[in-house]
């Protein structure tokens, strides 16, 4: 029998006045880690559409072990094998981790769903990838970098022979991202194809084995050994042309300006405690850390969406506090990137014009109100221009945008408004490389011109690329800070080090107090062997006109000694 699952020949895909896919070839099999990449825009998440019946073909055809398949809709490639996580996330909101990841095929008892037998699976799944969360908690609670994993975990459940991953490590930190991969090792192992999408290149010349680029809705390398190319062939397969990074220009900021920002022993209810930093002018500080580690809720409270419950907030060197984003705009002159921009970012439905001036329809109203749409206009196209935003017209919606022309366009909204202050949310996830160093270079020319940026990323290429501080952040506190010297494999070295040092810590302390726990049961087993001894010498003394009275004088202390033990016994389990 063939080793070859799925493949797709010749495959089309039209939507109004665009040729989204035409003539893809893929050829998926079993036991490979099959690399598909390409640019925005290429054709990738609709290719992966196709292939999990969202979108029927318009051309071509699909072979299942050889035999052609119609796929049409997801349920229906879900049980022909063909499993996949989105690059969008597709979880529902107010279920819990155990309902989301079992949705597909749920438990069931007498033909009613039992939630209960949801946990175990969910559990074993989540435990592949190194998760601990409570299995009842609401999607809705958990942070970005948390509902990419249960996706991940979702997938998992369906135990499909093709699985399709979608940008799976675009919220993950290096950690999460390395026992993601061990899984993918695991599922291969056992015959299972894995397709890998990202935009990382060291994390698919790290974990894949087959390639396949698209560009332009056309395949121009068809399942190709990837040991067959380099780095740069791979790039240069992407853009059509041979890719050249720029040189950033030097940038050195003042470590003696008083600081724009300054957090001082701040502590939140989501668990922060003792936090302290400091974000000068034309400086970028970086804040790195697991998932869960509380980055992206620490500036959410300190931007008033959670709530601060000690330590000080200072903007400018005077105390602030702030009850909203709005408020930290207009008062502080604040800007939050947000990590999740379709949700939170841009306002999908809404023209391009609409989204970057939204922030400043107060200071570009006239009379009774009104916003004057010639300088409307005149903002955003200015921001368009100096951004690079690639875009048909200003009504463009902003929802038919790439994601990295997205991201721009948010960070446009921010720039209009004059922001005195940048906070920065996972910048870069799901866009391609040139998008991304195009992305690098306008935050370092921002800091350059002197706007302070605090940046969160889980990315630790690009946190090396641009901090010039970075924080280590583990359990809601800062663990340590490292002045950045931009060389990669020592720093690096240095931020995995301040995080596995403090998980190293914690099974330290636990293996001292299984230390403490046993010498106290050697002591306690000790006293009680004396008071055996001394009953014994007191049965052996007893006369036989005392028997009685001595035997019950015995059970007395047996059942005294009993007691003893058992308290002494609980003691040490608690």
């Amino acid at each position: 029998m063939s080793d070859v699952l799925l493949e797709g020949r010749e495959i089309v895909k039209v939507f109004p006045g665009v040729r989204a896919l035409d003539g893809v070839g893929l050829r998926l099999t079993a036991g490979s880690v099959h690399a598909l990449l390409g640019e925005n825009g290429a054709g990738k998440s609709t290719l992966i559409k196709v292939l999990t019946g969202v979108h029927p073909p318009d051309g071509g055809r699909l072979t299942w072990r050889g035999a052609e398949v119609h796929l049409r809709s997801p349920l229906e490639a879900t049980r022909t094998g063909i499993g996949v996580v989105h690059q969008e996330r597709n979880l529902i909101p107010d279920f819990s981790v155990a309902e989301n990841i079992t949705l597909q095929n749920p438990p069931s008892r007498r033909g009613l769903v039992d939630r209960e037998a949801m946990n175990a699976p969910a559990l074993r799944c989540l435990g592949e990838l190194g998760l601990d969360l409570d299995p009842h908690r609401p999607v809705r609670e958990l942070s970005v970098a948390q509902q990419q994993l249960v996706e991940i975990a979702k997938a998992l459940h369906t135990e499909s022979e093709v699985l399709l991953l979608d940008e799976p490590t675009a919220s993950l930190s290096p950690q999460e991202a390395e026992r993601l991969f061990d899984v993918v090792r695991r599922l291969t192992a056992r015959g299972t194809c894995v397709v890998f999408v990202s935009h990382k290149l060291e994390e698919v010349f790290a974990i894949c084995d087959t390639v396949t680029v698209l560009r332009d809705g056309r395949s121009v390398l068809e399942s190709s050994p990837l040991a067959d190319h380099t780095h740069d062939d791979v790039v240069n397969l992407m853009v059509g042309r041979a890719h050249t990074a720029n040189e950033m220009r030097p940038r050195t900021p003042d470590r003696t300006a008083a600081p724009v920002l300054a957090l001082d022993g701040i502590s939140t209810t989501d668990g922060h405690q003792d936090i302290s930093l400091e974000v000068r002018p034309g400086e970028i500080v970086g804040l790195y850390g697991l998932v869960g580690a509380g980055r992206s809720e620490l500036v959410k409270a300190v931007l008033g969406l959670g709530r601060v419950t000690g330590g000080e907030i200072r903007v400018h060197g005077e105390p602030a506090r702030i009850a909203s984003p709005r408020q930290a705009l207009h008062e502080y002159g604040i800007g939050y990137l947000t990590e999740n921009r379709k949700e939170e970012g841009v306002f999908l439905e809404q023209p391009i014009h609409w989204n970057i001036t939204v922030t400043v329809w107060k200071k570009l109203a006239k009379a009774l109100g009104f916003v004057s749409a010639a300088e409307e206009r005149n903002v955003a196209q200015d921001l368009v221009d100096r951004l690079g935003i690639r875009v048909s017209g200003l009504e463009q919606s902003a929802g038919e945008l790439s994601g990295g022309n997205q991201q721009k366009v948010s960070l446009a909204k921010w720039l209009a408004a004059d922001t005195r202050l940048l906070i920065v949310d996972e910048p870069t996830v799901g866009v391609d490389v040139r998008t991304k160093h195009g992305f690098h270079e306008l935050l370092w020319e921002l800091a350059r011109d002197g706007l302070p940026i605090l940046l969160i990323s889980s990315d630790l290429t690009e946190m090396i690329t641009l901090a010039d501080r970075v924080l280590v952040m583990a359990d809601h506190r800062v663990r340590g800070e490292v002045d950045n010297d931009r060389d990669y494999e020592r720093m690096s070295g240095r931020i995995i080090r301040i995080i596995h040092d403090r998980a190293l810590s914690a099974v330290t302390a636990e293996k001292d107090e299984q230390k403490d726990e046993q010498k106290g049961a050697g002591k306690d087993a000790g006293k009680n062997a004396e008071k055996d001894a001394e009953t014994d010498a007191g049965k052996d003394a007893e006369t036989d006109a005392g028997k009685d009275a001595g035997k019950d004088a015995g059970k007395d202390a047996e059942t005294d000694a009993g007691k003893n033990a058992e308290k002494n016994v609980g003691k040490d389990a608690e």
